[in-house]
């Protein structure tokens, strides 16, 4: 009677709560944006700031032995619980000078090669390999492009597809076009909540759709790529809570929940023998993108219209004048020319 009097029971009185209106296109459109911008942020951890809360024994290698060091992509040996493990993501600077340093993060071909150098060792070492993904794309520069910028993201795919080692990839940032997907080829992708996957950037998509970056945020919608949207596509298979406020509020507490699901994954993937682990991992990629035809018949053919006196006559004229033969050439000879001829 206390309860139902003060309104705590089952059967109190009173009107029944309001549903909550459905969310409009303009509302998933701004929600989109706002995880776009969250994956984006400055203070966002980077690959070096999380390994340095996940992980023990970092070591970090430089140089791909052809060319340089590319500082856009952070590679080497870690320690991740109880696994040793080599390791490979992009790192965007916290400032301008830093940034300006490792190109914005985005990696030239000297920096995929250098992580394809460290996934062989890996390969021959029999270790894991964890990657962690945060670029809006490769370097677009002509430097890029002269020193093979496309020939390295290829190998470095092909390189992945093959590898004969466990691949953990966590998507933790911006993961945007060719320039992630040449270190994301994992047999377990995980991602942050507030991360962002796609194959091109909201930016070039809409430059290229509606002519003008203006619409950014309709492209970022219709492209579906929140860590979420990702999962329900099966391209990502799990993501992993940020604290609140986002990654770049706690880093500690992101570096804890990120090592729990990547030493479970590594965990998993060594059970499983490594012929079959190759083999589903190429099968996973093929499947990716799958489709379904559908044939439906045509509209029945639909006579031209018909035209007037003047346009049969033409017609009748332009008929008469194909049926009519090639003129004989006269004078035609079909044998050889004599001798006195020749």
């Amino acid at each position: 009677m206390v309860d139902r009097i003060l309104g705590r029971g089952p059967k109190a009185a009173g009107p029944a709560p309001e549903a909550a209106p459905a969310p409009t296109a303009a509302d998933q459109k701004a929600e989109v944006w706002a995880r776009v911008q969250l994956a984006r942020n400055l203070r966002r951890p980077r690959t070096l700031e999380l390994l340095a809360a996940m992980a023990d024994e970092v070591i970090e290698l430089h140089g791909d032995r052809l060319f340089g060091d590319d500082e856009a992509i952070v590679a080497g040996f870690a320690r991740i619980g109880s696994h040793r493990v080599a390791v490979v993501g992009q790192q965007k600077g916290a400032d301008t000078e830093e940034n300006i340093r490792r190109s914005f993060g985005m990696p030239h071909p000297e920096g995929y090669r250098k992580a394809m150098r460290v996934m062989e060792l890996a390969e021959r070492s029999g270790l894991p390999v964890v990657t962690f993904v945060d670029v809006p794309g490769a370097h677009p520069g002509p430097e890029s492009e002269e020193r093979g910028i496309a020939e390295a993201i290829a190998r470095s795919v092909g390189l992945m597809t093959r590898l004969r080692t466990p691949i953990v990839t966590v998507i933790t940032g911006e993961g945007g076009s060719g320039g992630a997907l040449a270190i994301a080829v994992g047999d377990v992708v995980l991602a942050l909540e507030n991360a962002v996957y796609s194959v091109i950037s909201p930016e070039g998509c809409a430059s290229i759709l509606w002519r003008t970056t203006d619409e950014a945020s309709t492209a970022a919608a219709a492209m579906r790529m929140t860590a979420a949207e990702q999962q329900a596509l099966g391209v990502v298979d799990h993501v992993i809570p940020e604290p609140d406020g986002g990654a770049h509020t706690d880093h500690e507490e992101t570096g804890r929940r990120l090592k729990a699901a990547i030493v479970r994954e590594l965990d998993r993937l060594a059970a499983i023998p490594i012929d079959l682990l190759v083999d589903q991992r190429y099968r996973r990629y093929r499947s990716l993108g799958a489709y379904t035809e559908v044939v439906t018949e045509g509209p029945a053919p639909v006579a031209p219209p018909r035209g007037g006196l003047a346009d049969r006559l033409r017609g009748l004229i332009e008929a008469g004048s194909r049926a009519i033969p090639a003129p004989l050439q006269v004078g035609r000879r079909d044998e050889p020319p004599a001798r006195e001829d020749v």
